[in-house]
């Protein structure tokens, strides 16, 4: 906390709203301030724009949203409402779920009108869980059109991009299409070599694209590589204002009507992970720079926190050298371990979990304690598939009918390959058998993998009688290992139905918001859908920015 007396600090500069990071929460609420009467202040820690919504699919999840319509998937408030209580557990304020459901209208609404964010629905990307009461097939899930970088001048080289699937400019509905999962080969792949020349981007950089482009066209412009350090307060306790740092050194700037944290998680802090997380994600999928900068600001100001155990988890594969702004590269698996001829065991050989669930869920049972052996009963694990799976599928780096790639284990046979990783042999060789049973029937009664239609999505339609289930019954095998990894924790202060951070006492405290991933999530232990992450964040930025710049 930095306070000071009564003739109050010496400002390096004034302004009425001050934000900090440029993730979808962040920019979204400098949009937001601005537009209600504000004059703002971007700040952003890392050298590029974008934060973790850069990186991401860029899909936005806003229930009853008005482009069901148009692929003819009918929703309602109620239905939406059900939904989220259940996906939430009971962990989560009545009152923030029900701000979400109109809010995020509201939010949706005024980017449309007002900026080139314009959205379309996904109608084939099924809530994470679309078998419970209100969930939905798809279309709940809404996305941004390709973007054409070049819009930006000089800001084209700051926006961040995925390094992953950065390289194809392609929507998710084109995708799905497309059949990219279960047809790689048959992607237009000179029309997408045509888009990536020209400097077009899909997902979340198409998205933070637009909403930069946006800002430069009401003449903010993010402040780059200057972190916020401190906040600053009155004698009242009232946030007035931050520290920050940067190339030219410390500078103060004041915050009229307040400061908007929107900073990110803390997966890449070692140390709070370890001391709030139930599960360690040792392979985070997100930016380098979310080490819990605006968690300990707001920490420092007394804020309650909530669903500090919680992160959106995503099981990670590790390909050896790779790295992204100067840290390791860890890829997310979304697909590889969806497809038929493909499962994840554990070191007695065992599966544990439905391989192709969401993200989120599937790795829940990763971090299941052994209590007599005292650690976590399904870690190391890996991922298994045999010669079929590479003969048809995207496999981490390679494609159809390529070799695996080297850091691949391989061997003619099962048990051969327990003995490379470090696997009961006697306990693969069965759980396969049995895997093949069920694949054959279509049915697993184990974990119902391929049950449900969101298990489809990246399932191939092809495979019958499951589009998630194939037999592994062809040599060469293949392993690699899964770790614990995520795209941002959900933890962090809890705020009210204005975005305002809340004290230990149950008050707002004055003069601070937060938004995104930095902040205690709605979802509680739950993630209702693709894009559940960046639509609250959004949500809760357009919330934020909306009342600090009305507040006086």
């Amino acid at each position: 906390m930095f306070g000071f007396g009564k003739k109050g600090p010496k400002w390096t500069e004034s302004a009425d709203v001050v934000v900090l990071g440029t993730g979808g929460a962040g920019l979204v609420a400098a949009i937001a301030a601005h537009d209600f009467g504000a004059k703002v202040v971007l700040l952003e820690k890392s050298a590029s724009v974008g934060g973790t919504t850069a990186v991401s699919g860029g899909v936005v999840w806003v229930p009853n949203n008005p482009h069901m319509k148009e692929v003819g998937v009918a929703d309602s408030r109620a239905e939406a409402a059900t939904y989220i209580r259940t996906i939430a557990a009971g962990r989560s304020d009545e009152a923030l779920l029900e701000a979400f459901l109109d809010r995020s209208l509201e939010m949706l609404a005024h980017l449309e009108a007002k900026t080139p964010a314009t959205f379309q629905a996904v109608p084939k990307y099924a809530d994470y869980h679309p078998e419970h009461e209100g969930g939905k097939p798809g279309a709940r899930s809404i996305e941004t059109e390709i973007f054409d970088t070049n819009e930006l001048g000089e800001w084209k080289s700051k926006l961040r991009r995925s390094p992953i699937f950065g390289g194809t400019p392609m929507t998710v509905v084109e995708a799905t299409t497309w059949g990219v999962f279960a047809s790689p080969l048959a992607l237009p792949y000179k029309e997408l070599g045509i888009r990536f020349k020209a400097g077009k981007v899909s997902g979340g950089a198409s998205l933070a694209g637009r909403l930069l482009k946006a800002l430069l066209d009401r003449g903010v412009q993010p402040r780059l590589e200057t972190r916020a350090t401190e906040l600053v307060t009155d004698e009242s306790g009232r946030v007035i204002g931050v520290k920050t740092q940067n190339a030219a050194g410390e500078q103060l700037i004041e915050a009229k009507r307040g400061v908007i944290l929107a900073t990110g998680g803390f997966e890449w802090d070692a140390e709070l992970s370890a001391a709030f997380l139930t599960g360690i994600p040792t392979h985070p999928n997100s930016p380098v720079t979310n080490t819990g900068d605006g968690l300990r600001m707001a920490m420092a100001q007394g804020a309650a926190l909530g669903n500090m155990n919680e992160a959106w988890w995503c099981p990670s594969i590790d390909v050896p050298g790779e790295q992204y702004e100067g840290a390791p590269l860890h890829r997310g698996d979304f697909a590889v371990r969806s497809m038929p001829h493909s499962i994840i065991v554990n070191k007695e050989g065992r599966r544990f979990t439905n391989e192709a669930h969401n993200y989120n869920d599937m790795m829940k049972p990763f971090f299941d304690q052994d209590p007599v052996a005292y650690g976590p009963r399904n870690l190391p694990a890996h991922l298994i598939v045999d010669q079929q799976f590479l003969d048809k599928y995207l496999f981490i780096t390679s494609v159809p009918g390529m070799k695996a790639p080297e850091f691949v284990a391989s061997a003619p046979t099962l048990a051969e390959l327990a003995g490379k990783i470090g696997v009961d042999a006697a306990g693969l060789e069965a759980t396969v058998t049995t895997f093949n049973g069920y694949a054959e029937r279509g049915v697993d009664p184990d974990f119902r993998r391929g049950e449900s239609i969101y298990d489809h999505f990246y399932g191939d339609p092809k495979q019958t009688p499951n589009p998630n289930l194939g037999k592994l019954e062809v040599g060469p095998f293949y392993a690699v290992p899964i770790y614990p990894g995520t795209i941002g924790t959900k933890g962090g202060p809890k705020t009210d139905v204005q975005g305002r951070v809340l004290h230990v006492s149950g008050q707002p405290v004055a003069g601070l918001y937060a938004a995104g991933n930095v902040a205690a999530s709605i979802f509680g232990p739950g993630y209702p859908g693709a894009g559940g992450t960046i639509g609250a964040a959004m949500t809760w930025g357009f919330v934020a920015g909306r009342h600090a710049a009305q507040s006086k």
